[in-house]
């Protein structure tokens, strides 16, 4: 499972319209990882979590994900649409 995928997948489980979600892959000038995501205005809340719990937890395990995989760094920037 690519990076997309499994961010794509992390997100749907937790938002109330799976089909409002959108997430695309950019590659940066330093051979990095940016996805970007973005949901709802009323599921950002589930999404962030308590003090960024949530948001926190699918960066790390999608982080984990790319160092076993590809070895590179990967930034989650979570917006509202």
């Amino acid at each position: 499972m690519n990076l997309v995928e499994l961010t794509e997948t992390l997100i749907k489980a937790i938002v109330k319209d799976p089909d409002s979600v959108s997430v695309k892959q950019f590659e940066t000038e330093d051979d990095s990882i940016q996805i970007e995501v973005l949901v709802d205005s009323e599921s950002i809340g589930a999404v962030i979590g308590k003090n960024g719990k949530i948001a926190k937890a699918i960066r790390t395990i999608v982080r984990a994900s790319s160092y076993l995989d590809q070895n590179k760094k990967v930034t989650i920037n979570i917006d509202s649409i």
